[in-house]
């Protein structure tokens, strides 16, 4: 019968090697081995599983790198060619055979015998500006209001008869009043739709505030003396990003259609934006000839309010928690 010590020997190694103490570290047995998890890795993983959301985002992604470049790169001038009769309201062959084949002609000439597609990115590059800087404005400052706001009675007391006057009054008109009243700048309309245009926000998100406000969590922490603004950033906005993400989407391109609804009725900024593009070329949808001075702002227009809400709409499915399981 083999020896029972023959069981624990193994050739080349004594006791001491093979039995050896394991010192026990209270801290090191708490760690998790797990792989590390990153919400926002998770997020993109899900939006890029969609071969559709990559299309549109590269799109996306270029129109408006496309935007902010192209102009840089040449001289626009709009009245270059304002004496020239022969310039004027050109179709692209024709524009193309009068100034040469290369890329500023390929959607003919405007009014003033300019390059529409010149016009149209630097036009571009102004109302995406536009959009971007009202948007970061309204929904930083709606969305920390808001939270405030959901999470503490006595400010929900004071902000909701603001709201109840702010809120009845027709959106439209008082940009158009404010507009009318200040120089019709890019500042001044980034003023007007961003002087009341994060209240709207901020009352969406109070409203979902208040339905996770009195959870068990926050409940806790504001028994603890948490302040309620720390409880406001930490505990329900992070809970609440799928949320922002498609409120966002939903805000960028629709600064964008205001801005270009305003300048087709007259109203809107003097710089060159879409809408002031549109609105000049107003005339030229009608006429034989001359509906490229007008369709192609407006298709390059729709262009980017689709994306960046589809887009927009898309990462914020994918951020929601939910779509990860």
């Amino acid at each position: 019968m083999e020896n029972k010590d023959s069981l624990f020997t193994v050739e080349g190694m004594t006791d001491e090697e093979l039995f050896a103490r394991v010192d026990h570290n209270s801290l090191e047995s708490e760690k998790i081995t797990a792989p590390r998890y990153s919400y926002w890795r998770s997020v993109f993983r899900v939006f890029f599983k969609k071969k559709i959301n990559i299309v549109i985002l590269s799109l996306l992604a270029f129109i408006i790198l496309f935007a902010y470049i192209y102009p840089s790169l040449i001289s626009y001038d709009r009245f270059g060619n304002l004496l020239d009769s022969t310039a004027k309201h050109l179709m692209p062959g024709a524009a193309m055979k009068k100034f040469g084949y290369n890329i500023h002609w390929i959607l003919g000439s405007g009014a003033s015998g300019q390059s529409t597609f010149d016009a149209i990115w630097t036009g571009s590059r102004i109302s995406i500006s536009l959009a971007f800087i009202c948007a970061a404005i309204n929904m930083t400052v709606g969305v920390l209001v808001g939270a405030i706001w959901g999470f503490s009675k006595k400010i929900d007391m004071f902000m909701m008869e603001v709201y109840n006057i702010v809120g009845n009054v027709p959106q439209i008109l008082l940009i158009s009043v404010l507009v009318l009243i200040l120089s019709p700048s890019f500042w001044s309309m980034v003023f007007a739709l961003t002087i009341t245009g994060w209240l709207f926000i901020a009352y969406f998100i109070r409203t979902q505030v208040i339905i996770i406000r009195d959870r068990e969590y926050n409940l806790a922490s504001k028994c603890l003396g948490t302040p309620i603004t720390r409880i406001a950033t930490k505990n329900i906005l992070p809970f609440m990003t799928s949320v922002i993400v498609t409120l966002l989407a939903v805000e960028i391109p629709s600064y964008i259609s205001y801005e270009v609804f305003l300048a087709y009725i007259g109203m809107g900024m003097s710089d060159m934006s879409l809408g002031r593009l549109i609105y000049e070329a107003e005339s030229a949808m009608v006429t034989p000839g001359w509906q490229f001075e007008f369709w192609s702002p407006v298709v390059i227009a729709s262009i980017i309010t689709v994306a960046l809400y589809v887009t927009g709409q898309n990462l914020g499915d994918a951020s929601d928690p939910r779509t990860h399981m």
